[in-house]
């Protein structure tokens, strides 16, 4: 089977079809800030030092493989999916993903709506970012949501993954408008931090894991989009998260839209 082909002309690879054997990862960064980035969106970024500045969860050894990593979530009518394909798995219309040098794009197209996701990593900025772009192809005006998520790390990677007892009361998050900040203790060092936002103002947002994804749930059926509405949680312990609800109402036809996050 064929998943992908080299396109020298651009100095990309481009993947076909999201369904690789196993995830077929791009890096992403320069000078002090990286990011490992899969053909489905997963992944995590970390500040110079993947062990010990991790900001992000990615889960290596899970099955299913590629568990976590940067998502967007459209919620158009009854009908919920990921440009990325992952990690709803609803089956798109068309999907490409570009793996470029230092940077990834990702397309996924839906029911008459198109959905970009550009990944990249800025020189001279300790950051990711990345630029959703929304057209509505179709001849008909669009309602929908899209929800981010991320869920973040403690800092030391190791740490995070097994001492459970304590972790979990250390999550700490303060929202400011549209900016999320991640401020959990690391050895009660309080220098470390990370912002997750967007350049636009939210209709709600959430920073608790278990109230956005409900209970017996996971990143494939996520309550609050399925319910359509943040629950504007804040973390107090347990696993802090990182997710902006942005409502478009009236998305015309052949209407752009760009979000940078």
């Amino acid at each position: 089977m064929k998943y992908g082909y080299f396109d020298d002309s651009s100095r990309e690879y481009v993947i076909t079809t999201p369904k690789t054997p196993l995830p077929w990862i791009n890096y992403l960064g320069c000078e002090d800030f990286f990011s490992i980035k899969s053909n489905t969106s997963g992944g995590y970024c970390f500040y110079k030092d993947a062990k010990l500045l991790r900001l992000t969860r990615y889960r290596y050894n899970n099955v299913p493989f590629d568990d976590g990593g940067h998502y967007f979530y459209i919620k158009d009518g009854d009908t919920v999916w990921n440009p990325g394909w992952q990690p709803v798995q609803t089956e798109l219309d068309s999907y490409e993903c570009r793996h470029g040098m230092g940077y990834s794009i990702f397309t996924g197209v839906k029911n008459g709506l198109k959905a970009q996701v550009t990944s990249f990593v800025p020189m001279g900025y300790t950051c990711e970012v990345n630029k959703l772009t929304l057209t509505n192809e179709s001849d008909t005006v669009k309602n929908f949501s899209v929800f981010s998520y991320v869920e973040f790390c403690l800092w030391n990677a190791m740490d995070d993954m097994t001492n459970f007892q304590r972790n979990f009361s250390t999550g700490e998050v303060e929202v400011m408008g549209s900016v999320i900040i991640h401020k959990t203790e690391y050895r009660e060092r309080r220098r470390h931090y990370a912002i997750f936002g967007v350049n636009t103002p939210i209709d709600g947002f959430d920073t608790d894991r278990d109230s956005f994804l409900g209970a017996y749930r996971g990143y494939h059926n996520p309550q609050v989009v399925e319910d359509g509405k943040s629950k504007n949680s804040m973390a107090s312990g347990w696993a802090p998260i990182g997710s902006h609800q942005i409502t478009l109402h009236y998305s015309l036809a052949k209407q752009k839209l760009i979000f940078t996050y």
